[in-house]
């Protein structure tokens, strides 16, 4: 990497906007030059990149700007992006910035880790730059959402997340529910991890049937989340064989609820799963 490319790491700049658009300041890290200089024109249009090539200089940029998120490399030769998100994590200078991975590796096991080692997200190699752009305004809006989260509106009711493609469950859960309970629900399952980076609920109800993410592929992808290692996870399933719920359980659920259910068994499910994490903490 060329002394330009490295003074754009470390250098001072001032945050701008174009077209009335706000430019974030972007760090990425990757140990190949040719890929930091090509990020940073891919991105030019949108928002200011300062590329670093290793950890090191990663560090030295932090001392001067303070940037809206982080890329990181997972593969590098000195410190790979495990190791960087660590160190990221445990300065609580830096602790709330958002960090997605770069990966050229699609299994999920790489995924997991590193939402569990705290990054937001991961981009898979070779990218499209619209959907990465899109990807970093996203989180950018979730970090400050969550940086400026009012108080919950009321401290005395414990927060209940319901996840079901089925509207008028939801709505039948959160009736039954309000009196006791503050009811945020979920119909798409692929906002769920957005969810609970901005709130921390202390039990989840969620589907086992739904689309893009059923509720067996989300279990292992809540859990891996640090705050929600332990968060009480109640299936909601029509489907109610023994298979099922072993496997269920063996991912991390705590309890099965069979559709269509009684309001009655809804709530002493969740108020015996509520008590028993209070116990336990």
């Amino acid at each position: 990497m060329d002394k330009d490319a490295q003074s754009d790491a470390v250098g001072e700049a001032s945050r701008g906007t174009e077209n009335g658009k706000e430019r974030f300041k972007i760090i990425y890290v990757d140990d190949i030059s040719t890929s930091l200089l090509s990020l940073k024109k891919r991105l030019a249009p949108f928002h200011e990149v300062y590329p670093a090539i290793s950890s090191e200089v990663m560090f030295e940029a932090l001392q001067k700007i303070t940037p809206d998120i982080i890329l990181l490399d997972i593969d590098m030769p000195d410190a790979d992006g495990y190791e960087v998100i660590n160190l990221l994590k445990d300065d609580e200078r830096y602790a709330d910035i958002p960090v997605i991975f770069f990966t050229s590796n699609n299994d999920k096991e790489s995924v997991l880790l590193g939402l569990s080692l705290g990054a937001v997200d991961y981009v898979l190699k070779p990218f499209e730059t619209y959907s990465l752009v899109e990807c970093i305004e996203k989180h950018v809006a979730v970090a400050r959402a969550k940086k400026n989260l009012p108080k919950k509106e009321d401290d005395s009711k414990p927060h209940i997340l319901a996840v079901d493609d089925v509207v008028s469950i939801l709505k039948s859960i959160k009736a039954a529910l309000r009196a006791t309970y503050i009811v945020h629900t979920i119909s798409k399952p692929d906002s769920v991890l957005d969810f609970l980076q901005l709130r921390k609920p202390e039990l989840i109800l969620l589907d086992y049937l739904m689309p893009v993410y059923n509720g067996f592929e989300l279990i292992p992808m809540i859990r891996e989340l640090s705050e929600h290692k332990n968060t009480p996870i109640i299936m909601l399933t029509s489907e109610g064989t023994i298979s099922n719920i072993k496997e269920a359980v063996a991912l991390g659920a705590c309890d099965f609820i069979v559709k269509p259910f009684k309001d009655d068994e809804l709530k002493e499910k969740i108020a015996k799963h509520i008590k028993v994490k209070t116990e336990t903490l």
